[in-house]
Formats: C-alpha cells, structure tokens, sequence
C-alpha cells in the first residue's frame, strides 16, 4: 500500500489514465528515463501526482526557477494534502558572489541578503527526508549545490523527552552544540532563550515556540505555544531537534580539518613565493588564517562553504553533499526515490551548465589569492554527478528537447485535456504590405503552403489591431509577441494612442508590479498585453482568445520551434483560441510549430467528435493578490489605516508581531509575493521605530 494519500476530489481524466499507466507500467519495467510530452492544460502535474501515488517513494521534482518551483509545490499540496509536500529553492534574496576581475583588478565580496523563511523552509525540506518517506520535494536547480553532510546534520539531532533527566544548563549546551543562539529578546527560528528553569525554543524550520520545563532534574512537560499571542496550541510527549545550520562537523573533525587547511595554505604560499606573487601570498595568508581561528573556536566562519572538502574529508575533485544526498538509498547503495524534472527543455541546460561557470570563477579567485585551491570543490554537481545520484526520472515538457528524446526509454503522450480543448487555429499573416503569406493553416485539411494572396493586409501591427479590435468586442483578451523590451514597450504606447487599451510586460518590471498587470488584464482593466518571452511556460490566462506572434519568420531563440510551440499553448485555455504568427517566409521553425501544432489539432478533434464533448474555456478564478497587498502596504507603510495607526500608537511591537505572523502564514503556504510585501512592511515599522 502506498505511503501516499491521493485527494479525492480530483479524478484523472482526457489522456491522463492512459499516461499513467504507462509511466507505471515503465517504472515497474525498471526504465531509468522516460519522457511525458504533454500538452499545455492537459494536467502533466495531476498525472505525475498519480505517478508518485502509485510509486509510493519519496519524489524530487525540480522546476527551473522558484515561481515555478512554487505554483507547483501548492498543486502538489492539493493533491496530497495529508503527505509531507516541502519547497526546497535558494535562500537569497539578494545574492552577488565573491568575484575577482583581473583586467581592472576588482575584487567583489560576497554579499548576500538570506530570506530566513526560506531558508527554515530548507530545514524543513531536510528534517522530512530523515524522518518519513511520504515526501515530494519541490526545487528549483539550486538542489545541486553543496549543502553540508547529511551524516553530521542526522548525527547532531537529538530528541527531548517528558521525563528524560537533564537540567537546564546541559540543554543550553547541547543547543548551542548544534548552532542554535541564544537570545533575550523575541525569539526567532533557530534560537532559544531561558528564563528561569524553563527553556523557550523556536525549532530552526517551525514559527512556534517550545516551552521546556524542568523541575527536579527532568523535563516536566514540553508546551507548544504561538509566538505572538502566546496561546498554547498543544503538549508534546517528545520532540526532535535538528542543528540550525546545515554545514556541520564535530570538534575532532574540525581538529583534523584545519591540519589540512593549514598544509594546503603552506603548500599554495610556497608555490606564490616560488611565482613572485607576494601580493597573492599575503592575502591568502590572512584569510585563511582568521578563517581557521573562527573554526576553531565557534565552529562556523562566513564563507565555511569554501572549506567544505577540508571539512568533510572528501579528496580532490570529489563531487559535494547536495539534497540529493538526504534522499534514501537502497541496502546496496542505489538512490530509492523518484526524480521529476518540469518543463525540462529548459530545466536540462541549467542543469548542464551551472558547474563550467562556477569553476571559471573559482578559478580566477584560487589564482589571486582569495582562496584556497580546494575552494574549486565547493561547487554545483556536473551533470554525470547529478545523474548517478538519481534515480528513475520522469521528463515532463511540451516539447521536450533531443536530448529527453533520444535518451528516454519510453516516450508518453498527454494530447487529449480533460476540458476537451484542442490547440489554437494557426494563420500566417505577412509583416509588411509586401508580404506574401495569407494562408490559414489549420487541422480540417487546410494546405499548409503560403498563397500570393495578400489582398486586404496592411501590414503586422495593422492587422493585429484590427484582430484585437475584434477580440475586444467579445469581452476576451489579446497577446501581442515582441523580439525585445523596448519594442513591447514602444507597442504598447502606440496601441495606446490608437484607442486599444494595452500594457507591455516584461523582466525588468518588478516580480509584484507583474503580479498586479496580469491580474488586471484577466479582469480586463485593459484588453491587450504585450511581452516577450515571459509569456511562455507557465503562464495561465484563460481569458486569452488570440495571440499575435510578431516578426515570427526571424530565427533565433525566440523564434524557434519550441518557443513558438510554447507561445501557441498559451491560447489553449480557450475554446475560441487562435494564433496568427506574422511572416514574410515560413522559416523550419515555424514549419515544425504548425507541424506538431496540426497534428495534436487533429488527434483532439476527433476525440471529441467520438465522444460527444464540446471543448469549454477554463473558468479559473482571478486572485486578486496585487491589490490585497497593496492595501496591506497603505495600512502599516503609510499609517493612512486607523485599525494599524491604533495598533502601532499603543504597540508598535505587537504590530510587527503581527505582520511577522502573517508573513509566515504567507510562506507556509508559497504565497511569497506576499510575503515578500509583508516583509517590506516590516522593514518599514522598523525603521519608523529607528530600529
């Protein structure tokens, strides 16, 4: 029976029983790799969940970037609502690595903002690993990067007891033992405070206190309590406590670590000497040097990590602990958990490529001095690493890329969506009056080949206005596809003072100004948004009746097949979808595109037909996030809010308080746009307080 509990409210559907099947027939047959191609709105997610439910071992799905990492850790939630579904992504907000430029001999410090709920959430990722096996892990690629030895985090863990004998003083020591700090003040994740014969904890992945109380030498009871009001939310009979640090090693490893640093430090002195790089020489001797005495003394330094192959004892050139490290292994060694890689055309290439760029720049730092030559092994893993430590591995994508294809033992299509919509009708427009194409190429039969007809075109922009004019009318909503920024922009105003309501999007525009434009455009505050290559994977509007594809015939990234496979997916949330790609020539991209595009068109049309469904455009509900924090900012950044002004005049610390524990109640649920607002309207009340 499977440790995992699939909600009952979702029944798979459309292709989804089909693929299933066969991805847990493959996995049974022991295939190493298989690819899922499914369409986009055709529930890839749901199927994977039925994958894992079936499997029944803990999952690694890896996502290319955090947004993404995050919608997918709130699917999965719903869809095991009862199992341990963690998010596991870097914990900066900010982040600038330690950097050296030769050619103008500028050396960039490390500088780093940590965002202390993600990195709880980390801890938390971790502490399931070791302790259940009905856990989903969702990360992004930050998943290959050092983490520390899962044998010393699992080692330095240690349970409390009702009853267990111990005093106050041996519990302080062993919490600082595993890096937990003490405090006087309000407590936070990862520190204790003691007041009396009681010991007030905050586990370092949880945003609720441990009230331990010893009375004759044994701990009497453990009382969990909220934070901010102080309420008591229930009694433990026992607890675990996990270090609060992932990086880890005991006192005799430490001894045996800096033996090593020191010889290494002579050696790479003596071989700057023999070069004349006195400078270097110097420099390196410092650092290391104080380096050491931190060590030494409290166990930790800033930047531990570039001595984690000293510290760990692994040799030269050997690959670092990961998270994939605290997943399980069989008795003989073998990974024993399931690996989805989402969206995986794109999620490979980070995978394959973040190792080369990290050497080059470690390297540069190791030969002026900044660091020891074994810092080059604190590093992401290579690919061939990352595959030996996985295990069966399931590619989901749209179009996944030669590499899934060539390599997969079995390749699963999900053509058919449980709503009954069919990919978007496709129409080859020309850019410019002179252009040639005017063909409709369609999945009824239409041909394919571009006409000399081009009466009634006056050009792309011309006719995407008039397109959108029409779209307009029936209260749906238009995309237009540009090449760059500044032409988005620039289409943007002029469709502006064409009297079409229009609003450019794109990577510059901050993450909740994004938010805040897209939940506009779904209400229909304004009918027509154009971007550039934000509007692929993963965006969901199904508002969208038609998508304008500028300059479609220019090749390159953007306009390549998988792009453009990827732009269409977006008019298929709606039942009127279409597509018109503008063009002067049909490059081999687009043939590809229209290709694969008519072929999924002509599968779903006759599944329809044969079972009496009527495609309907997905009715999704519009979360209005944007204007909800935006109020909230108003509220405790501004002070224009009575309810808050009231707070803060009589309390300011209980307001802060208060948004601390909306912001954590925000995190725990992967609503980081919030959380990230909340924050900022902590930040704010500090400073007002002159904190």
């Amino acid at each position: 029976m499977s440790v995992f509990k699939l909600s009952k409210h979702f029944t798979p559907a459309g292709d989804q029983p089909k693929a299933v099947s066969a991805l847990t027939k493959g996995l049974k047959k022991g295939f190493k790799k298989q690819t899922l191609l499914g369409v986009t709105g055709s529930g890839k997610t749901f199927t994977m969940a039925n994958i894992i439910a079936n499997e029944g071992k803990p999952t690694l799905v890896i996502a290319h970037n955090k947004t993404l990492a995050a919608q997918l850790a709130q699917e999965y939630k719903e869809f095991f609502p009862e199992n341990a579904v963690h998010y596991f992504v870097s914990y900066y907000d900010y982040y600038q690595p330690e950097a050296y430029m030769p050619v103008t001999d500028t050396y960039i410090e490390k500088d780093a903002q940590i965002n202390e709920e993600i990195d709880r959430l980390r801890h938390a990722s971790t502490q399931a690993l070791m302790s259940r096996r009905d856990v989903v892990i969702v990360a992004s690629v930050s998943c290959i990067y050092g983490l520390g030895s899962p044998e010393e985090y699992r080692k330095e863990n240690f349970e409390i007891k009702v009853g267990d004998s111990t005093d106050r003083q041996e519990l302080i020591k062993r919490l600082i033992s595993i890096h937990f700090e003490r405090t006087n003040a309000d407590i936070n994740p990862g520190e204790f405070r003691s007041i009396g014969s009681r010991v007030e904890i905050m586990p370092v992945s949880e945003r609720y206190v441990l009230n331990v109380d010893i009375n004759d030498g044994k701990i009497s009871n453990i009382i969990v309590v909220d934070p901010v009001s102080q309420k008591i939310i229930g009694e433990e009979k026992s607890v675990f406590l996990f270090p609060a640090k992932h990086f880890l090693t005991e006192k005799s490893q430490r001894e045996r670590a800096i033996k090593i640093i020191k010889k290494e430090l002579a050696d790479t002195l003596k071989k700057f000497e023999k070069e004349g790089k006195l400078l270097e020489a110097d420099r390196l001797k410092r650092r290391t040097n104080y380096d050491m005495a931190m060590i030494r003394e409290v166990g930790y330094c800033s930047g531990i990590e570039n001595y984690s192959r000293p510290l760990s004892g692994r040799p030269a050139g050997a690959a670092p602990d990961t998270l994939l490290s605290y997943f399980p292994k069989t008795k003989d060694g073998k990974p024993d958990f399931l690996t989805i890689i989402d969206e995986s055309h794109v999620t490979l290439p980070q995978l394959r490529g973040m190792q080369a760029g990290d050497f080059s720049r470690k390297k540069t730092l190791v030969e002026h001095g900044f660091r020891l030559p074994s810092a080059v092994d604190n590093r992401p893993l290579n690919f061939k690493e990352f595959e030996e430590r996985i295990g069966e591995v399931i590619y989901t994508s749209a179009t996944p890329s030669e590499l899934e294809m060539t390599t997969s033992e079995q390749i699963v299509e999900q053509i058919i969506r449980p709503t009954g919509l069919v990919d978007p009708e496709i129409t080859i427009r020309p850019i410019s009056a002179k252009g040639v194409y005017g063909a409709k190429s369609s999945a009824e039969g239409a041909d394919d080949r571009p006409t000399h007809s081009q009466n009634g075109y006056r050009g792309q922009i011309e006719d995407f206005m008039t397109e959108t004019k029409k779209v307009t009318a029936k209260g749906e909503r238009s995309i237009a596809t540009t090449l760059t920024k500044k032409m988005a922009e620039e289409l943007s105003t002029y469709l502006k003072d064409q009297g079409i309501k229009a609003e450019y999007l794109h990577s510059d525009i901050k993450t909740i100004d994004r938010i805040k434009i897209l939940s506009e455009f779904r209400r229909g505050t304004f009918d027509c948004l154009v971007g550039v290559n934000l509007l692929r994977e993963g965006l969901d509007l199904p508002e969208v009746s038609f998508i304008g594809i500028l300059d479609a015939d220019k090749e390159g990234f953007l306009r390549s097949a998988v792009s453009l496979i990827q732009t269409i997916g977006r008019a298929a949330r709606n039942s009127a979808g279409r597509v018109t790609l503008y063009a002067d020539i049909e490059t081999d991209s687009m043939k590809k595109a229209i290709g694969e595009t008519n072929r999924r068109r002509v599968i779903q049309i006759a599944y329809n037909k044969e079972h009496g469904i009527t495609p309907t455009t997905i009715k999704k509900k519009i979360h209005d996030i944007a204007e909800h924090l935006e109020s909230n900012h108003d509220k405790s950044v501004r002070f224009n809010l009575s309810i808050d002004e009231q707070i803060f005049q009589k309390n300011p610390k209980k307001l802060i308080k208060l948004k601390e524990k909306e912001m954590s109640i925000a995190v725990k649920e992967l609503d980081f746009e919030s959380a990230a607002i909340l924050r900022d309207e902590i930040l704010a009340l500090k400073n007002k307080l002159g904190e």
